[in-house]
C-alpha cells in the first residue's frame, strides 16, 4: 500500500473510533457539528501557528509560547495576510492542555470562538467568519444536563480531535484536514438517511461531474454551484485541475444556514482562503446572490429534488432572464427544470454544466415537457447520463446527469446509459474509478457504444415528444439465454417417446402382478 493510501486509512480508523467514542445522545447528524467545528478550530490554529512560525526571523521562535501581550502586536498585519487571527493562549493546542482542570471550559471555547469571529470585524474577510462557530452551541443540553457534564464531554471531544493523528498539514501526502471531513460528512450522512444525505453528494460522483466540465481544459477562471450544500462538488475541482488553475474564485449559494456554515468550513480546510471562495447564504431561484459574478465556465450541482417554489403564483418570474427564454415555469411542486435554467442562463458561452437530475424531469409532460422542448430546440443539451441506483444517500432512485453547453459542433444529444457501471459497498452502491473512466471516455468520444451508448439527433428526440430518457434511446442488452426451439421440440419428442415407453412398461408389472394374484 502506498504511504498516501496508508495514511488515509489510518485517519479513517481514527476518524472511525472517535465518532463511536463520542457518539454520546446526540443525533450523528447533528453531533457532526460538534465534531468538524472542532476539526476546524484545531486545523486554523495549526495553520496561523505555522504562518507565523515561517514569517519570523528569530531562530527557535514559537508562537505558541507568546504572552498574549506581546502577540497583539501582530494582529493587524497578520489579519491582512491570513483572514483571522487568534492570541497564543487561545490556540487549539493550548486550550487542549488546559482542558480537564479548567471548570469553566464552556465559557472559554465560547469565548475563544467568538474572538476569531471578531478578530475578522471590519476586514475583507469579515462576511467570510462571520457565523463559523454558530453551530457549536458549547451550552446545548444535547452534551450534558450540568456544566460539569458538558465540560467532560467537551474535554472528551478536544483531546480526541488532538490525537487525530493529522502531522504538520502542509507535510501530509493527502489532505490531512479536508479528507477528515469528507470521511466524516460520508459517514455521518451514511448514518442519518435523507436528513443528512440531501447536503451531501458522494465523492466519486462529485469527481465524474468535475472531470465532465473540464473536459479537454486545463484550467478554468470561475466555477460555480447554485446548491453547494457542503461544498463537496466545488472542491472536486481543486482536486481535479488543482486548486491554482480555478483562476479565480469558487462560488457557490446554499439555502441551509448549517450546510452553509460548513461549506464555509470545508473550504478552509481544504485550504482555500476567503480571497479564494464567495459562498452565499439563501433560496437561490428566489434570491440569487451572484448576478454581478456571472457567467460561469463550469457549473457542476445536485439539487433538492421535486421541491416547491412560487412558480407561477408570482407571475413577475416569468420576466425573469434565468427562466424568461422558456416561454414557461417549471411547475409549483417541481422545482428541478427551475434549478437546470437558471444554471443555463449563468453558464458562458464556452462553458459546460453537468446537474444531477431526478429521472422524472425527462420525460414528464406539461411545463416540463415545453422547457426540455426549449432545450432541445436549441441544442443545449450535450449529453443525458443515466446513473446506477442507489448511489446517493437518503434515496435509492437512480438520478441522472444532464450536460448543458451552449456552443456545440453538432445538433445531437448523446444517451449514455451507465446504470450497471457500480460496484456494491456496505451499504449503497458506488462508482469505481473504472466506471468512472469508462463514463468519460465514452461521453469524450461521443459516438454510439453498443448497449452503452447512442448519439441522437434532436430532430429525433423531437419527433419522441422531447422525452429525454436514456431508456428510450439505447437498446438494452437482452441476457436471457437464447433457446434452439428445433432443438427444444426434438428433446420434447425424445421425452414423450420415453414417456410411453414407461407408461407400457408400468403397465405390464401391474398386469403381471394381477395375473399372479387373481
Amino acid at each position: 500500500m502506498a504511504i498516501k493510501d496508508q495514511e488515509r486509512a489510518e485517519l479513517h480508523k481514527s476518524i472511525w473510533q472517535i465518532a463511536n467514542q463520542l457518539r454520546w445522545s446526540i443525533d450523528g447528524w447533528d453531533f457532526k457539528q460538534y465534531v468538524l467545528g472542532m476539526l476546524f478550530y484545531r486545523f486554523i490554529s495549526e495553520n496561523l501557528t505555522k504562518y507565523i512560525n515561517d514569517n519570523e526571523p528569530e531562530s527557535g521562535f514559537d508562537y505558541r509560547e507568546l504572552n498574549d501581550v506581546e502577540a497583539e502586536f501582530g494582529r493587524a498585519d497578520t489579519v491582512k495576510e491570513k483572514w483571522f487571527y487568534i492570541l497564543p493562549s487561545e490556540l487549539f493546542v493550548n486550550v487542549v492542555k488546559q482542558a480537564k482542570n479548567n471548570p469553566n471550559l464552556n465559557e472559554t471555547l465560547s469565548k475563544v470562538f467568538k474572538n476569531i469571529e471578531s478578530s475578522a470585524n471590519g476586514a475583507e474577510s469579515e462576511d467570510d467568519i462571520k457565523g463559523l462557530f454558530d453551530d457549536f452551541n458549547v451550552n446545548s443540553n444535547k452534551l450534558g444536563g450540568t456544566v460539569e457534564q458538558r465540560n467532560k464531554k467537551l474535554t472528551e471531544l478536544l483531546e480526541s480531535i488532538a490525537n487525530l493523528k493529522l502531522g504538520n498539514y502542509a507535510d501530509n501526502t493527502i489532505d490531512a484536514f479536508g479528507d477528515a471531513y469528507e470521511y466524516l460528512m460520508a459517514m455521518y450522512a451514511s448514518n442519518a438517511g435523507k436528513s443528512g444525505g440531501e447536503y451531501y453528494t458522494p465523492q466519486e460522483v462529485s469527481e465524474l461531474l468535475a472531470e465532465i466540465t473540464t473536459v479537454w481544459k486545463t484550467a478554468v477562471n470561475k466555477v460555480y454551484d447554485p446548491c453547494c450544500g457542503s461544498g463537496s462538488l466545488l472542491l472536486k475541482f481543486a482536486k481535479v485541475l488543482w486548486k491554482e488553475n480555478v483562476r479565480q474564485w469558487f462560488y457557490g449559494q446554499e439555502i441551509n444556514l448549517t450546510t452553509y456554515n460548513l461549506c464555509r468550513i470545508n473550504m478552509f480546510l481544504h485550504d482555500i482562503n476567503y480571497e479564494k471562495f464567495d459562498i452565499a447564504h439563501w433560496d437561490t431561484l428566489m434570491q440569487p446572490k451572484h448576478w454581478d459574478d456571472e457567467p460561469f465556465d463550469a457549473i457542476v450541482s445536485n439539487p433538492p429534488y421535486s421541491i416547491n417554489w412560487e412558480g407561477d403564483a408570482n407571475p413577475l418570474h416569468i420576466n425573469d432572464p434565468r427562466f424568461s427564454p422558456a416561454g414557461v415555469l417549471a411547475p409549483k411542486s417541481k422545482a428541478d427544470l427551475a434549478f437546470t435554467l437558471h444554471m443555463l442562463a449563468w453558464l458562458s458561452t464556452t462553458g459546460t454544466a453537468a446537474i444531477v437530475e431526478f429521472p422524472w424531469v425527462l420525460y414528464r409532460g406539461w411545463a416540463e415537457a415545453k422547457i426540455r422542448k426549449y432545450l432541445i430546440d436549441n441544442n443545449y443539451v450535450d449529453a443525458v447520463i443515466q446513473l446506477p441506483p442507489d448511489l446517493f444517500f437518503g434515496t435509492t432512485i437512480a438520478t441522472c446527469i444532464m450536460v448543458l453547453k451552449k456552443s456545440k459542433s453538432d445538433n445531437k444529444t448523446l444517451f449514455i446509459d451507465a446504470s450497471a457501471e457500480f460496484i456494491r459497498g456496505s451499504a449503497k452502491n458506488t462508482l469505481s474509478e473504472a466506471n468512472r473512466k469508462k463514463i468519460l471516455e465514452v461521453y469524450i468520444a461521443r459516438k454510439n457504444s453498443k448497449y452503452f451508448a447512442t448519439l441522437v439527433d434532436n430532430s429525433t428526440i423531437a419527433e419522441n415528444d422531447y422525452n429525454i430518457a436514456v431508456s428510450s434511446y439505447v437498446e438494452q442488452e437482452d441476457t436471457r439465454e437464447v433457446i434452439d426451439i428445433k432443438e427444444l421440440n426434438k428433446k420434447i419428442e425424445k421425452i414423450v417417446a420415453r414417456q410411453s415407453e414407461l407408461r407400457e412398461s408400468i403397465d405390464e408389472i401391474v398386469s403381471e402382478i394381477e395375473k399372479s394374484n387373481p
